[in-house]
């Protein structure tokens, strides 16, 4: 409860600071004018456009409780600034009547601003204006009002309506273009943000996928594994080789275990692959995406490489995440068997009823010894400084992910230092959804 409380009080101390700097924006501001027409009888003073513009901006603040603030400071700034013009002329009563006026103002525009606060994000930003533009001549219409009940002088509102009209108007349009530009930027700053987590969203999940496919591949083997050391145990128990029937069935036990372990995994793995934030990719986006990524890939590790797309068929695709997998591998594959500099295209186009994917690279190319093992599990050409083998699911489960979708997946590949192609070939009833 006093954390509950503290917080609250640092909330409102941070809004009573909010609220006494747009006071004293706005009274500054007021001492500003602009001349939108030729000539100097149309003078718009900036005050306030900043008081609005600031409410629009900060709609967290109580518009209420900022309007009689700001109203209070502007009637005490432009007090303080008679007192220094006259050199003491002008009296404290009679410069309070003069600005009293203005200080309705503020505060009749902050009451109405606070019964549209919460609907303006539904209007169009002409009806904004409209809106603003009302609230301005209305507030305008009450602080002549004021004025000449304080001076005892004719309500003169009806001679000066169209200058008044056109004030309200040209200022609340004129914030509203503001406000409109202020708003655009800072959805496209969320959207790229956005748009980064999106990114590294997929960039995990396709990850993940792999290290999946590739766990459930091997949890497969070792349930074979299981199933034969089982069947072993039998036969070897059968003919009275007890110590050894024995020994087989520890080690049959053993790879139960290790079975058990992968399967809690695997569950582990399931939560964190998370594929419900998007029901679907359009097959452009997936290659643009792959490409995109290992364009920063090739940047890092120093090299030049220019990537290239060519996608003559397009289409919502919910097999997106193998597919994104299965590309970006080909393509880091094809960013490391580029020296220095070359190229990289990735092709997509239907043939008939299947969708052909290429990855084309301008590398080393693939040795006649090396095409016989290139899909052989635990086959690799890239080794680091040191001699380790290179990580990553390998080319034997880029094939196997394909083969799961009911594709197919070969390589074209001449002479090294020739064109290397990854031709993946798959139904499009598979990948296109509602097909």
């Amino acid at each position: 409860m006093i954390y509950r409380g503290g917080e609250r009080l640092g909330r409102l101390k941070n809004e009573g600071l909010q609220m006494i700097l747009i006071a004293i924006v706005t009274a500054i501001a007021g001492e500003f004018k602009i001349t939108p027409f030729s000539g100097e009888v149309f003078r718009i003073g900036l005050g306030s456009s900043a008081f609005l513009l600031c409410l629009l901006l900060m709609r967290h603040l109580p518009y209420v409780y900022t309007g009689i603030i700001t109203g209070i400071t502007v009637l005490l700034f432009r007090m303080l600034e008679d007192g220094i013009t006259s050199h003491g002329a002008l009296s404290f009563i009679t410069s309070a009547q003069m600005h009293l006026s203005a200080t309705f103002y503020y505060i009749t525009y902050a009451i109405a601003m606070s019964l549209i606060k919460d609907k303006w994000d539904r209007f169009h930003p002409f009806i904004l204006g409209l809106f603003l533009s009302v609230i301005d001549l209305m507030s305008n219409e009450l602080e002549l009002l004021a004025r000449s009940f304080i001076f005892h002088s004719p309500y003169l509102f009806s001679q000066q309506f169209v200058f008044i009209t056109v004030t309200a108007v040209v200022r609340s349009y004129f914030v509203v273009g503001i406000y409109s530009s202020v708003t655009i930027n800072q959805m496209r700053v969320l959207h790229i943000e956005q748009q980064k987590r999106i990114e590294q969203m997929l960039n995990t999940n396709s990850g993940l996928y792999g290290e999946v496919f590739y766990l459930r591949k091997s949890m497969e083997t070792i349930e074979q594994i299981t199933a034969k050391s089982h069947n072993l145990y039998e036969k070897v128990n059968g003919t009275g080789l007890k110590s050894y029937a024995r020994t087989i069935l520890g080690i049959t036990q053993q790879i139960h275990e290790v079975k058990k372990d992968s399967q809690r995994i695997l569950a582990g793995l399931l939560k964190l692959f998370d594929r419900d934030y998007a029901a679907d990719m359009r097959l452009a986006e997936v290659v643009e995406f792959a490409i995109k990524s290992n364009l920063g890939y090739s940047t890092m590790i120093g090299k030049k490489i220019q990537f290239t797309s060519d996608i003559q068929t397009d289409y919502h695709s919910d097999q997106y995440i193998p597919l994104l997998t299965v590309l970006n591998n080909l393509v880091s594959n094809a960013v490391e068997a580029i020296e220095d500099q070359g190229s990289i295209l990735v092709r997509a186009y239907e043939q008939g009823f299947k969708t052909i994917l290429t990855v084309s690279d301008t590398g080393v190319g693939i040795s006649e010894q090396d095409k016989e093992m290139i899909f052989a599990p635990g086959f690799t050409t890239k080794f680091n400084q040191e001699g380790f083998a290179a990580t990553g699911i390998g080319l034997s489960h880029v094939r196997d992910i394909v083969h799961s979708l009911g594709g197919d997946i070969l390589l074209r590949s001449d002479e090294p230092g020739s064109q290397t192609s990854f031709v993946i070939t798959l139904l499009t009833h598979t990948l296109k959804k509602g097909a």
